[in-house]
């Protein structure tokens, strides 16, 4: 973060320019009043010049998109697993396919071992030990320790040589160091990891067995080894995993899971062969499914305990997914599952399967039974609105791994009813846009992906079904209505730490609030009262489209929404993201003259935003302005006089609730 230079702007003339060229009918404009010292407020540091802290170069360009040079190294998986449910073990050989674009040549590979975070000395159990053990509570005898991943065996094949690694585990990472360095700009080795973990009990939304009313149901996330990502800003991105998400390499997956012939398995990506795994009558009914808009049953609730619902009765089957451009894969298996999917009709003709699996105490009118509806819909809406989906499928499965995400597949709660399952429908398949498209680093900045898909899924309450369900209110925002007092709370609270912070480095009371909500808020500001919906919708856009499956950081999102939509936007980035600044702006006098009302105005908070105010007058009629935040570039107090020569009866700022004014008693005053 820039320290704010105080050297003092000359800029008073551009000031007048600007607030003379506002329109006139709206009101005639006075010479800038002096700054109020009581206000607290130094225009030197909002509008401070600011550095990014990540440079343009070639690999990442002055209007935000990718450089000319921009590159990025891949990762293809083959993985062949097999669930153990009397063990509860998953044992599984991996095949990393590991492509090295970059300009570096690599004298070492880092691999996360996600699954470490459950031993003993692992760091995440010394932060949060013990909210992992009263969590781990879904069935008897679901664990919170484990030995994490154990390797049976590593390899390195690079040509026609295969050779045992040389590895070093340093909690939940490997650092494997070459005996021969990957060359660069297409430099290609197979890494060869043959394992196995115990699965632990429920934790965190992360990966998870427990036992609903009929049978089990395992949520199976992290369950391999996964390369880091090597890019531009850093090398390697070694954060230990703690807790907070994840940074992945884009590539194709193969995968093979082998599991009790009784079960139902549903995976990131496309079911490649059906008819080893699946009946004939379910066989049609996918079919069936894949041309109509309404939901269709693959596998019905009476028929869960029908054996002839499963191929085979004994013995294991093995489902083999293929998921291609994806920086991750997830599945989820159990004997109880109920099964149903629908088309989803996406831009150009092209069209997906929404589908959704869960236990028959989740069947209902209000609750599971609507799943598939809203996962339609909310794909529908986000692939109009904003980037196609790109891939075969998007599920959701109701389990124990609650309210997580991972590319095509999310993961909710068997309780969820009404509202909430709509809402939690929306937000999670909301992540298949950030950060599984739009693969931002989730451990670094929260705000990429949960900020900007609280965002689109507001507008997705609003949306669906002439907005049944909207407004949606854990955006801590809602249009139309007053910012409720959370993110008020954020910007008074002196412990808080700004979005910009290290996403693992939020109390854990402030999460939520901080990257969800501000992030959310902070793109509602810039959408509908900073930039307008025309010129935010196409500047987002064009940042979604320049950054798909590539890893964008926040100077790149700053730089294009500026570039795109055409404003200097350092201020707001400063006081909403780089610090944690206020908003007060206030009413200080009220003077009637004859030939004229005049009402001053102070800027009292450090953070500024375009600012409505309005005043009544005593023959009932009203008149607004919009102050640009040009009002306050070398002040802090401002006067309007208004056209109308009626007297002033009251003024009132932010008439309609937009704004986070950290004190509303000032925003209202009436005339002497």
């Amino acid at each position: 973060m820039q320290t704010p230079t105080r050297s003092i702007s000359r800029r008073s003339c551009l000031t007048l320019v600007l607030s003379l060229a506002l329109p006139l009918a709206t009101q005639a404009q006075t010479a800038p009043a002096a700054s109020s010292p009581a206000s607290g407020y130094d225009p030197r540091i909002t509008f401070a010049p600011l550095t990014l802290p990540e440079p343009v170069n070639a690999y990442r360009s002055s209007n935000g998109a990718p450089g000319p040079s921009y590159w990025q190294n891949e990762a293809d998986y083959e993985l062949h697993a097999t669930l153990d449910t009397a063990k509860k073990e998953l044992r599984a050989t991996e095949i990393i396919t590991y492509t090295n674009l970059s300009p570096d040549t690599l004298p070492s590979l880092w691999i996360q071992l996600e699954q470490n975070l459950y031993r003993k000395d692992s760091r995440g159990q010394a932060l949060f030990g013990g909210l992992m053990r009263r969590m781990s509570h879904a069935a008897p005898g679901a664990v919170t320790n484990t030995d994490g991943f154990v390797f049976d065996s590593v390899e390195i094949e690079s040509g026609k040589h295969t050779a045992k690694a040389d590895y070093l585990v340093n909690d939940t990472r490997m650092q494997i160091r070459l005996a021969e360095p990957l060359k660069p700009k297409g430099g290609q080795l197979k890494i060869h990891i043959q394992y196995h973990y115990q699965i632990p009990g429920v934790w965190g939304g992360r990966t998870s067995w427990g036992m609903s009313k009929q049978g089990e149901i395992y949520d199976m996330a992290q369950w391999y080894p996964r390369m880091a990502v090597y890019d531009d800003l850093r090398g390697w991105d070694t954060l230990p995993y703690i807790g907070s998400e994840f940074y992945l390499e884009y590539g194709n997956f193969d995968y093979y899971l082998t599991v009790p012939s009784q079960m139902i398995v549903a995976g990131s990506g496309e079911l490649v062969n059906p008819k080893d795994v699946l009946t004939p009558t379910e066989i049609a009914r996918l079919a069936e499914a894949r041309q109509s808009d309404k939901t269709v049953y693959i596998r019905k609730p009476e028929e869960v305990t029908d054996p002839a619902s499963r191929p085979k009765q004994d013995g294991a089957l093995t489902w083999h997914f293929r998921m291609e451009h994806t920086r991750d894969v997830s599945w989820t298996a159990s004997p109880v599952f109920v099964w149903d999917a629908a088309r989803m009709n996406l831009p150009e003709g092209k069209t997906s399967l929404a589908m959704s699996v869960y236990p028959p105490e989740s069947v209902g009118p209000n609750k599971w039974d609507k799943s598939t509806e809203y996962v339609k819909d909310t794909v529908e809406h986000f692939s109009k609105q904003w980037f196609p989906y790109p891939w075969p499928t998007a599920i959701s499965v109701a389990g124990f791994s609650t309210g997580m995400e991972y590319p095509g597949i999310v993961f909710d709660g068997i309780d969820d009813k009404d509202a909430f399952l709509f809402w939690v429908t929306a937000h999670e398949i909301g992540h298949d846009w950030f950060p599984m498209i739009v693969g931002s680093n989730e451990r670094r900045h929260a705000f990429m992906d949960e900020g900007f898909n609280t965002f689109i899924d507001i507008q997705e309450s609003a949306d669906y079904a002439g907005g049944k369900y909207g407004p949606k209110r854990d955006s801590e925002y809602s249009a139309g209505g007053e910012p409720p007092d959370t993110i008020l709370k954020v910007l008074d609270n002196p412990e808080a730490p700004n979005v910009m912070a290290r996403a693992d480095a939020y109390p854990f009371q402030l999460g939520h609030p901080v990257s969800y909500f501000k992030g959310a808020y902070g793109m509602v500001l810039l959408r509908e009262q900073i930039l307008g919906s025309e010129r935010f919708d196409y500047a987002f856009r064009k940042y979604i489209r320049d950054w798909a499956f590539k890893h964008p950081s926040p100077s790149d999102f700053f730089r294009e929404m500026e570039s795109e939509g055409g404003e200097d936007l350092t201020w707001f980035w400063r006081g909403w993201y780089l610090e944690n600044w206020k908003y007060d702006v206030a009413v200080d006098k009220i003077e009637n003259k004859p030939e004229g009302g005049a009402i001053t105005l102070s800027n009292r908070g450090q953070l500024v935003l375009p600012t409505t105010v309005e005043a009544t007058f005593q023959d009932g009629t009203k008149a607004r302005t919009k102050l640009p935040v040009e009002t306050w570039l070398s002040r802090g107090t401002y006067t309007w006089t208004p056209e109308s020569k009626s007297p002033i009866a009251s003024v009132v700022v932010d008439p309609d609730h937009q704004l986070p004014d950290d004190d509303r008693t000032n925003n209202t005053k009436k005339a002497d």
